[in-house]
């Protein structure tokens, strides 16, 4: 993809095309504040540089037929989310469709050239099934503090070997495309408003617990990521005083008490202390204990595991109540992989933010899991650099 739009009339007719599919000349000019004829120039100037098709006829609307108008079926995103234990990567087509997605388990404690040679292989293999014959643009996901402008980790927690890697600048080079980087919970915020539980949402917080635990902030449809890129790093806003010890050199953060890791060693504690026979018996079989363990102890009846998703879910719910009554969000959306505790994690924090927060607040206010599982890393990826991509430049 070499053209760009050259305007912002022309960005913003692109980004209607991507999140509503084609349209008619007629139904975009409804959504657009632009005169007849300055639509038809825009449009015009968007077929010429290919970035648009015509796509056959319009139901009619009385009078002369309009034509459709698509994005052009030849383009395609590289999606890539990074997490601590593993890592997605998806092609999308311009109206963000995920037409293949690999997942492949990666410690991310590897580091970036490790890392970055299996997202490499992975997109490779996509190419290889014929999906795509190079990719107009990649979005990257990574599990830490990013600065958004130069697409670069700052000394983030759980990624050793990462700070300051030119993350934007060593994969445009491989990929030969524009890159985009930024952290993993804001791409999943924008894959759930692409195409998931946020959809109608334009503010609303998305909580990603998995390894770590950070927050996602969109603010009237928009990604805020504040003044340096470190907005929404939930994870380490202390739960405890003089509590655990936590990666990032503090005690007693979020993080350090309910998280994939903590939580998985939470309960391996539980069974050697014959706390609990089914986590045991896991435990004895497997040698470790993850959170998946949990939630399938928990699904069994195990009053431990379920007791441990009881007290996560409260000490997440006690964050997220202040973040309620701070930001006063349409909705809140929870992922990640420690979801798989569903509905019990879910009872949890719903109730203490309902009992914490002000009714005015929390009067009208879902508290849900997202709909959209790994795709909503990869999805936001793609939107990240369609975003960019269709920008004026």
């Amino acid at each position: 993809m070499t053209a760009r739009p050259a305007n912002t009339h022309q960005a913003r007719l692109l980004r209607l095309l991507r999140d509503g599919g084609p349209n008619s000349r007629a139904q975009l000019g409804d959504r657009i504040d632009l005169s007849r004829s300055k639509l038809a120039v825009e449009v015009d100037r968007l077929l010429e540089t290919g970035l648009v098709v015509a796509d056959g006829l319009a139901a009619s609307r009385g009078g002369r037929r309009s034509h459709n108008i698509r994005l052009a079926p030849q383009l395609r995103f590289l999606g890539v989310d990074i997490g601590a234990t593993s890592v997605d990567v998806a092609v999308t087509n311009a109206e963000l469709e995920v037409l293949g997605h690999l997942n492949h388990p990666m410690d991310v404690r590897e580091g970036p050239v490790a890392v970055f040679e299996q997202v490499l292989v992975m997109a490779a293999k996509l190419r290889a099934s014929g999906l795509a014959e190079g990719f107009d643009g990649a979005g990257i996901g990574v599990p830490g503090p990013v600065r958004f402008p130069e697409g670069v980790p700052v000394a983030p927690p759980i990624m050793p070997g990462w700070d300051g890697f030119p993350v934007r600048e060593a994969l445009s080079q491989e990929l030969g495309c524009p890159v985009m980087v930024d952290n993993d919970v804001n791409l999943m915020a924008m894959g759930e408003q692409h195409a998931g539980v946020a959809r109608t949402a334009g503010d609303f917080l998305c909580v990603k617990i998995g390894t770590g635990i950070g927050c996602g902030i969109v603010v009237g449809g928009e990604v805020y990521r504040g003044t340096t890129g470190s907005a929404g790093d939930i994870g380490h806003i202390q739960v405890e005083p003089d509590g655990r010890a936590c990666a990032c050199g503090n005690r007693g953060c979020l993080e350090a008490h309910f998280s994939g890791a903590a939580l998985a060693r939470d309960a391996e504690d539980a069974a050697r202390a014959g706390q609990s026979a089914e986590l045991a018996a896991r435990l004895e079989a497997a040698g470790k204990l993850t959170a998946v363990d949990v939630a399938a102890a928990a699904a069994a009846g195990d009053p431990t595991a379920l007791d441990l998703i009881r007290e996560g879910g409260n000490r997440v719910g006690q964050v997220i109540a202040g973040l309620v009554s701070f930001f006063n969000p349409g909705l809140v959306v929870i992922g990640g992989g420690v979801t798989g505790l569903g509905h019990n994690l879910l009872a949890s924090v719903r109730t203490q933010v309902y009992r914490q927060s002000l009714p005015l607040a929390t009067g009208n206010l879902p508290i849900v899991l997202g709909e959209l599982g790994p795709a909503a890393g990869v999805t936001g990826a793609a939107r990240l650099i369609s975003d960019h991509l269709f920008s004026p430049a």
